[in-house]
């Protein structure tokens, strides 16, 4: 897929994120999909993407709107930043507009999206919701988690500076 192709596929995903359709957003993935997403952590296969869009994400939040730029791919990956905005419709949060950017890293497969990741200052979404710090702290602790927990995290701390896997 080259970077014009994968513009076109962004816009595109973004659009059925904002949509609320799980089954359109899943549309967009490989049938084996791994969607990993800061809140609501990883899904996986179509059917569990499409909930966690529209049963869990546009549960939680009104008004969305997502657009990514300065899209890369070599083809097999693609790369992106985006914006993202919501309401919230959380009751202890309900009308509190929230915006954020992050970056976001895509696998591809025959034209469809094999593995979503995303990395956002989720603490910058929690500050404009009115989250309490002791809230943040335990979410945080989640988060730290995660990232010790993944494999190639384990792996890059079980190397040696200087011998990473992207070393040239």
């Amino acid at each position: 897929m080259k970077t014009e192709e994968f513009a076109r596929l962004l816009e595109q995903f973004t659009r059925s994120a904002e949509s609320g359709d799980g089954a359109r957003f899943a549309a967009h993935f490989t049938e084996d999909a791994i969607y990993y997403d800061y809140i609501y952590g990883p899904h996986t296969g179509r059917a569990e993407i499409a909930h966690m869009m529209q049963d869990m994400f546009h549960r939680d939040a009104a008004d969305y709107r997502w657009e990514m730029f300065d899209p890369v791919c070599d083809g097999a990956t693609g790369y992106a930043w985006s914006l993202s905005s919501f309401t919230s419709k959380i009751p202890q949060f309900e009308g509190q507009q929230v915006v954020i950017d992050g970056m976001s890293r895509f696998v591809l497969r025959d034209g469809l999206i094999a593995e979503y990741r995303e990395s956002v200052n989720g603490g910058v979404a929690m500050q404009q919701l009115g989250v309490a710090p002791e809230r943040m702290g335990k979410v945080f602790q989640r988060w730290s988690g995660w990232l010790k927990e993944r494999p190639e995290t384990i792996a890059y701390l079980a190397r040696p500076k200087g011998s990473g896997a992207g070393q040239s």
